[in-house]
């Protein structure tokens, strides 16, 4: 039974300011969740009213003081994870009759799930728990998005041949689903509703608050209505904060705020540098003649060379929909190669043009994603708060599986924090009990066992020699040798520049416009939106310095890595270089590539506005 939410009235103006207003869809979602059209009503009245008076001239608004709300735990992120705590810990709370207990979950997407991309199969062990009838016919509130997997294929390329190979157990898929995630964190959304989780999304946390005693005490988001200049314009509205006596990060692969709470509690003091994957993703309906329901089929080898660590995804999901993809190790050290180029030729292999002809795209996306494993988990609990999901790097990257163990760590997490919080009604939170039954999981137990398997593939055989090895540790070994393999460095300390012997330029083919697109196309297909006049959420803190430095070391990199066209460098004679550095942050799908891969580490991803970025569909 759905429970009455209480809305604060901060909230509320938040709500109706002109900022969130400009939005339809935020409205549409945000209105379904005040408590009753008479408060509506009222509160429309009561938004407040904008002039063009020299007070928006004044810089020193940009530092008045925030309006607040407190509860009992806050929630960044909606994600898999955020929503599995966010859902456990109403559960928790409405079985103990603990109607006044607030879990409030911020979203910077504007409706919930459009920035969520994965490839997907799910292993549903943790929704099982979590929601036990989600796939029930009995249950008229089903998720009705699954595709029973019916096959595994697991395929070596050759630039043009496919050859069969034995895929690790881990990617076994027999009792699995095909999913869209973007498709299932809404239907998340909608359940944690139904259990008074107060959902807002269009809110994007920007900042962590900090308690007079050093711990996480909230989190604020950030200013609606601010020019590109850093001045406010007329529309401006200041940034809201949230306090709560416990905060829950979930918010993805390289977490902008979870970056800050890392450093901050140096939550990595006993772990290795996290590694990453860039994950490029179409949706495509095919034709039905070459739609084979619940097939799933993974790919190792060509388009990528030998050096470079990655492979392919294709699933057959749904009604004649396909989804397939490319992840590229973001540790590649060749400069010239460029992730998103080496997606779209790779569609022109036999294996995947006979079932895309005649096809029509309808979906892209791409995202970095968490590939460091067990050794890379940092310390995930710290004063005030903890970090859950993909933040934190629980994805199994053999067996190319995240959902669940994120899932399950934010459900781990929300049993931590309620017993804490109604065990303790003072002092501030520490979440001792969740680092130790996570080590107690089968979130640990299964990224332990496969935890060589990736950073095997550092090796003087490349490619080949990490396959040899993988294939002994997933038969043979399953982990239980003495010795753990290190990630080497950093991704960003791994490209090389174009001046290195080994370097080889690379000539892409051009996209014929039917089975491989030019950036711009599918970036239109991504929904992306940022308003202009804003300042530019990308930071880099001089571009022409940025240009000096690493152009002649790099020949353009930031162009080639970027999966949506964001930076360029353009010719320009009146610049000492020739060229200037140019950010078009309109375009950004919001995948972090750029926060990860950029070799001075001077590009930091913040958050823009908040609901805006890219609207995913089916993905």
């Amino acid at each position: 039974m759905a429970t009455t939410r209480r809305v604060s009235s901060v909230l509320l103006r938040r709500i109706n300011s002109p900022g969130i207003l400009s939005s339809p869809s935020r409205v549409h979602h945000l209105l379904r969740q005040r408590p009753t059209p008479t408060t509506t009503t009222t509160i429309l009245k009561t938004h407040r009213h904008f002039s063009s008076t020299p007070l928006f001239q004044n810089e020193a608004l940009l530092h008045s003081e925030r309006e607040s709300d407190q509860v009992d735990v806050v929630i960044v992120g909606g994600g898999p994870a955020g929503l599995s705590a966010a859902i456990r810990l109403k559960q928790l709370a409405n079985a103990s009759n603990n109607d006044d207990f607030r879990v409030l979950l911020l979203e910077k997407a504007g409706d919930m799930g459009a920035h969520i991309l994965s490839g997907a199969v799910i292993e549903p062990s943790a929704l099982n728990e979590l929601l036990p009838d989600w796939n029930s016919p009995d249950n008229p509130s089903r998720f009705e998005g699954a595709t029973a997997v019916t096959s595994d294929r697991m395929r070596f390329l050759t630039k043009k041949m496919a050859i069969p190979m034995p895929g690790p157990p881990q990617m076994n898929n027999h009792g699995n689903y095909i999913i869209s995630l973007n498709e299932m964190v809404k239907w998340l959304a909608e359940r944690a509703e139904e259990v008074g989780v107060e959902v807002y999304p269009g809110f994007a946390a920007s900042e962590v608050l900090y308690g007079p005693d050093g711990g996480v005490m909230g989190v604020a988001t950030n200013d609606l209505g601010v020019g590109r200049d850093g001045k406010p314009k007329p529309s401006f509205e200041r940034g809201m904060e949230f306090h709560a006596r416990c905060t829950l990060f979930a918010e993805g692969c390289h977490g902008s705020l979870t970056k800050q709470v890392i450093k901050k509690f140096d939550l990595r003091r006993d772990s290795q540098p996290q590694t990453y994957g860039l994950g490029l993703k179409e949706v495509w309906e095919v034709k039905p003649e070459n739609f084979v329901k619940g097939q799933v089929s993974h790919t190792l080898g060509w388009p990528l060379p030998n050096n470079t660590y990655g492979g392919s995804w294709m699933y057959h999901f749904g009604e004649n929909k396909v989804s397939l993809g490319l992840v590229v190790g973001l540790d590649y050290p060749n400069p010239y190669l460029a992730p998103y180029s080496e997606f779209q030729r790779m569609k022109h292999h036999p294996f995947f043009s006979n079932i895309l002809s005649g096809g029509k795209c309808i979906s892209y996306g791409a995202r970095a994603l968490n590939e460091g494993g067990f050794q890379s988990i940092p310390k995930v609990a710290f004063p005030g708060g903890a970090l859950i999901g993909d933040t934190a790097g629980f994805l199994n990257v053999p067996k190319i599986k995240g959902t669940h163990t994120s899932m399950k760590s934010g459900m781990l997490a929300a049993a931590a924090t309620y017993s804490a919080l109604t065990e303790n009604t003072s002092g501030t939170v520490m979440l001792y009990s969740y680092e130790d039954a996570l080590r107690d999981s089968s979130i640990w137990k299964e990224l332990k066992e496969v935890r060589n398997m990736r950073p095997s593939f550092h090796n003087p055989l490349g490619l080949i020699g990490g396959i040899l090895y993988s294939g002994l540790e997933a038969y043979i070994l399953k982990g239980r040798v003495p010795w753990t393999l290190k990630h080497p460095c950093p991704d960003h300390a791994t490209t090389l520049p174009t001046s290195h012997p080994s370097v080889q330029k690379i000539e892409y083919p051009k996209p014929d416009g039917v089975l491989s697109f030019d950036i711009l196309t599918s970036v239109s297909r991504t929904g992306t939106n940022h308003e202009e006049d804003q300042p530019v959420h990308l930071r880099v803190k001089d571009w022409q310095a940025h240009a000096k430095k690493e152009f002649p070391r790099f020949d353009g990199l930031e162009n080639r890595f970027c999966p949506a066209g964001v930076y360029e460098y353009v010719e320009d004679a009146s610049k000492e270089e020739g060229i200037r550095f140019q950010i078009n942050a309109q375009n950004c799908i919001h995948c972090k590539t750029c926060d990860i891969k950029a070799p001075s580490q001077d590009i930091e991803w913040t958050t823009p506005q908040g609901g805006e970025g890219p609207k995913y569909y089916l993905t």
